[in-house]
């Protein structure tokens, strides 16, 4: 779903993710608000709008997709284009926690001509890769070529192609005139081999009638009622509904635990020339400072 720029107040709920599957068991279907997660998103990167609706959405698509999940650690998107946005990072667990940034948080557009957001122009032409750590020996990667940029549509693309799986996505930002985040939110729908054509039909129908993600949120609907439109006609049962959060994991003692596996001697050369040493996460922003004496206490040498 594409997103639209309006004046709609909407309150803050909490953002909920649920995973649900038709009786019959031909369809399984996710909902999920991430109002509060973009926004956090907004306000650790300060972003402009076109980079707000882009890593909202991914943020969003990484969320649903790590749903999906029945083990192991984490789903990772990773969007590169040749328009300005650049790339998109997106990091998300089965357990509801997202985490992710955009290289160049500054880049905006004009409104297209149907005056929203120009996120497809603002990631252009170029490839989405998903990666899935299953906790396995080696992770599981596929790879397939933007179609529109748009996200939602690139991500539906990836199931068909990568792991042929039939879906639908719609993933939607909307951006307040104050340039926070007023609604956010996405569905995945995926069809079982046994899926047969009555259903297919119903669900085609009610998908291309209802309204965008945004608007519904907008209006206050949770996420059973979004899945309540897309899914009418079709009985279906709630298997989870958890909260979803922007969380970053990382801590000074993960930053130390990285700088162990430096080399001393560069870590010598930038304590000698600077007097500290600095170390950034790119998901949340925070700054990590270590003096000389804490570099000490590491007994880089001892561990070489």
């Amino acid at each position: 779903m594409i997103d639209n720029q309006k004046d709609d107040k909407i309150d803050k709920k909490e953002d909920r993710l649920i995973r649900a599957i038709t009786t019959d068991r031909q369809i399984r279907a996710i909902a999920a608000t991430t109002t509060g997660v973009v926004e956090k998103s907004r306000q650790l990167h300060n972003t402009s709008p076109l980079a707000t609706s882009a890593l909202g959405r991914a943020l969003t698509g990484a969320l649903m997709i790590a749903s999906l999940l029945k083990s192991g650690k984490e789903v990772s998107l990773t969007i590169t284009g040749d328009g300005p946005l650049d790339k998109i990072v997106a990091e998300a667990d089965l357990y509801g926690k997202v985490r992710g940034y955009v290289k160049n948080p500054d880049a905006n557009l004009p409104l297209n001509d149907s005056g929203k957001i120009a996120v497809g122009k603002g990631i252009g032409q170029g490839k989405l890769i998903v990666r899935k750590d299953l906790g396995l020996k080696e992770p599981y990667q596929g790879q397939v070529p933007l179609i529109s940029g748009e996200i939602g549509e690139d991500i539906t693309y990836y199931f068909t192609k990568s792991e042929q799986t039939p879906s639908s996505v719609g993933v939607g930002v909307l951006v307040s005139p104050e340039m926070t985040v007023a609604a956010a939110g996405g569905f995945l729908i995926q069809l079982f081999p046994e899926a047969e054509e009555k259903a297919i039909t119903t669900l085609e129908k009610n998908i291309n009638r209802i309204s965008s993600v945004t608007e519904m949120i907008s209006e206050g609907m949770e996420p059973e009622a979004i899945l309540n439109q897309i899914l009418e006609g079709l009985d279906f049962k709630v298997l989870e509904s958890k909260e979803v959060q922007y969380d970053c994991r990382c801590s000074r003692e993960r930053v130390l635990s990285l700088i162990r596996g430096l080399d001393p001697e560069d870590i010598k050369k930038t304590l000698a020339e600077q007097g500290k040493v600095e170390i950034g996460c790119q998901f949340c922003n925070q700054t990590y400072l270590f003096t000389d004496a804490d570099i000490a206490e590491l007994d880089l040498e001892g561990n070489s």
